[in-house]
Order: C-alpha cells, then structure tokens, then sequence
C-alpha cells in the first residue's frame, strides 16, 4: 500500500485553539498537577513526623519565592479542578450544555478558582 502525505485533521497550524478545548486540558493538566502535589504534601507530612531537622529543610523550600509559586499553583490545581469537576456533574446530568452557557460556566470555573486562590493565600498569610 502506498503512504499519502496528508495533513492532520484538524491540520495543527491552522487550528484555533476554543475555550472548551484549553478548559478541557487545563483540567487534565491540574488533575496532573495535584498528583504530584499529593506526593509533595506526603513528604512534607513524613518530614513533619520524622524529626526537626527535616522539617526545617523543606521548610525553608517551601518558604523560599519558588516553593511559594508551587503552592500557589497547587492550591489554584484544586480549586480549579474542583470548579470544573462540579461543571462537569452538572453537564452529566445533561443541565448546560449549550454553547452560550458552556461558555459562561467555563469563565465562570476560572473566575472562581482565582478568587479562591487569592481568598486561600489571603487567609493563610494573615
């Protein structure tokens, strides 16, 4: 048989990225996120239980500007992930699943995740 050289359907350069597909990935993303989150939680969690010498190491990680940047995004993986897992029962129970409202609901998830991601910082830094 012979090999056609074809484009890919759709053709990648010429594609449009949507709102539903960049949620969609977004959400898979997070989901990847938070595992390895989890994992970081569970050290610090054994570091915590081991002694204190451990615990001030990652500590002082967890406190440095980059350890920050990754509880940031963790706590955002959450509530984002949260957000749109809600959307989706939602969406399995065949309620909003139009296009105008699927659009609202998607600005809707990310409006929400930053607002609980800044509310969360907040209250942690108090």
């Amino acid at each position: 048989m012979e090999s056609v050289n074809r484009p890919l359907s759709p053709h990648l350069q010429v594609y449009k990225p949507q709102l539903t597909s960049v949620l969609s990935i977004t959400h898979r993303a997070t989901g990847v996120f938070l595992s390895i989150g989890t994992l970081l939680l569970s050290c610090w969690l054994v570091s915590l239980a081991t002694n204190e010498i451990t615990f001030a190491k990652l500590n002082t990680y967890i406190s440095a500007w980059y350890g920050q940047i990754i509880l940031i995004g963790f706590v955002f993986s959450l509530f984002y992930h949260l957000c749109n897992g809600i959307r989706h029962l939602f969406w399995d129970a065949g309620i909003g699943l139009n296009i105008e409202t699927t659009y609202k609901t998607g600005y809707a998830v990310i409006t929400a995740a930053i607002i609980l991601t800044i509310v969360t910082y907040l209250m942690g830094c108090a």
